[in-house]
């Protein structure tokens, strides 16, 4: 089915789009191109009614409120041109130093001020259950060398998969590392996702430092409570790290190669949610600092707790981490990513 366009708002004067792909299932998935952003994913019950799942907006208005701005939880945007924190927000390459913006801290965050998540994208193509959205990011823009020129893809193909694809070309050396940051609720929002369970499958993840940026070091896991390589419920990991999960997990996968990394699945288990990527790294996310205050215009409460993200990505303060795999796009080449939610109901 091909996609369905239709008005989404005003930004500066310029007409911002809502794209609806449909499957054969019944499953639902809405996209605007301001951010690249998911703003919608519904999966029909038992009844055939369908149930809203990640955390996000109706109206473009929803986006620029006063409570949302002030927490700032990038719901389903598309973020760059770094995701995650850089560590005193800036590194150094080819000899020479990167000031970006500390926006996090002493840190820098996804990419800073305007990044990838606060553009207006333009429309590439649209074909049967597929989105293309481009974007130029200029050279120094953020503080980030090169001119680069991006595409992010989405698709939902009829085995209820939601993949995203990320191209980018760059005329310089530059830190890239693009993800998606949806919040889900297997429960429809009818219970929190503690009541979730989790698996994701690698005993490794990243240290932090104070500050929140990695330090490059990886801890092995193995029995530990945020050992995820078997299902846990994920109230029992918080109850016993007496926290929520901010778990950089990190893969061997350094190719390629689509690769199964962890499963989310509500207490029922009557839905899950599986998620594969090329990337070597995931950030698995539960949402311990969304505001409780944030609701979709229909009332569908969010909040603490109430969302989980799988960003799947570079390692984060890879800039400055020795040796992190694929976190400089060299000038000429291809930076290459995918990620597929695959949603089984």
């Amino acid at each position: 089915m091909k996609p369905i366009q239709s008005n989404f708002g005003l930004i500066d004067d310029k007409k911002v789009d809502l794209y609806t792909l449909k499957n054969a299932n019944g499953m639902v998935v809405k996209i605007t191109n301001y951010g690249a952003t998911i703003t919608s994913i519904q999966i029909p019950n038992k009844k055939g009614d369908l149930v809203e799942i990640a955390c996000g907006f109706d109206t473009l208005d929803g986006y620029f409120s006063d409570d949302y701005k002030e927490n700032a939880p990038y719901f389903g945007s598309t973020v760059g041109r770094y995701c995650s924190q850089i560590k005193d927000a800036n590194f150094t390459l080819n000899g020479k130093q990167y000031q970006l913006e500390k926006n996090c801290g002493p840190n820098n965050l996804h990419g800073g001020t305007v990044g990838f998540d606060k553009r207006l994208w333009s429309l590439d193509s649209t074909n049967e259950n597929l989105v293309k959205l481009t974007l130029i990011s200029k050279d120094l823009e953020e503080g980030f060398p090169g001119n680069v020129s991006v595409s992010v893809t989405f698709s939902l193909t009829e085995n209820n998969e939601l993949t995203i694809n990320y191209y980018a070309f760059t005329d310089a050396d530059t830190p890239l590392s693009l993800t998606n940051h949806t919040y889900f609720n297997l429960s429809g929002f009818s219970t929190s996702i503690e009541n979730h369970t989790a698996q994701v499958f690698t005993n490794k993840r990243l240290k932090l430092d104070n500050t929140g940026a990695a330090t490059g070091e990886i801890v092995d896991v193995s029995n530990d409570v945020d050992d995820l390589r078997n299902p846990k419920k994920i109230a029992d990991a918080h109850n016993a790290m007496n926290d929520g999960f901010e778990h950089f997990y990190v893969f061997d996968n350094t190719g390629e190669t689509v690769t199964k990394v962890a499963t989310v699945a509500n207490e029922n288990e009557q839905l899950s949610l599986d998620v594969f990527t090329t990337e070597p790294c995931m950030l698995l996310y539960t949402g311990k600092y969304t505001a409780n205050n944030l609701k979709r215009e229909n009332g569908l409460k969010y909040g603490k707790y109430r969302g989980f993200c799988c960003e799947t990505h570079r390692y984060p303060n890879g800039p400055n981490i020795k040796n992190s795999p694929k976190s400089i796009t060299k000038a000429g080449e291809n930076f290459k990513s995918t990620t597929v939610f695959k949603f089984s109901f």
